[in-house]
């Protein structure tokens, strides 16, 4: 797709609906690209298609990567809380026919998958230090 008309279509998506930042559909577009980056690099299928578990956890660790401690705070920013909210903003390309989808391929397929606001923040937490109770002695 040329940059045009996928600039485009999250104009006419934004138009519909502002529930995320337009930057949001761009980095989806790139971390689509990341997992298949991704599966290339395994040696897997080249073109194969990713479902909705393997594209929110490109999207997630594309987003560890090039944001670190920041994603959860650009997320946030960009609307983007939830695995289900990618999977909104993907079915909108679908609906702009930007991204392609197989039959079996739901909205659905992207909830809850795990829990995303921590998975951007607990990979930067500081590591519990285990102590020992106060009057014990270590051995």
């Amino acid at each position: 797709m040329q940059p045009v008309q996928f600039e485009e279509s999250v104009a006419s998506i934004l138009g519909r609906e502002s529930r995320y930042d337009a930057q949001a559909y761009f980095f989806l577009k790139d971390s689509l690209d990341f997992t298949l980056k991704r599966f290339q690099e395994r040696g897997e299928v080249h073109g194969r298609h990713v479902s909705g578990k393997e594209l929110v956890e490109g999207f997630r660790d594309f987003s560890l990567a090039q944001f670190g401690p920041m994603a959860a705070t650009l997320m946030d920013e960009w609307g983007v809380n939830e695995c289900s909210d990618v999977g909104n903003m993907v079915f909108q390309m679908i609906e702009e026919q930007v991204f392609g989808k197989q039959d079996s391929d739901r909205p659905e397929d992207f909830d809850e998958v795990f829990d995303f606001k921590k998975s951007l923040r607990e990979p930067f937490l500081p590591k519990r230090k285990q102590t020992v109770p106060r009057g014990s002695i270590a051995s």
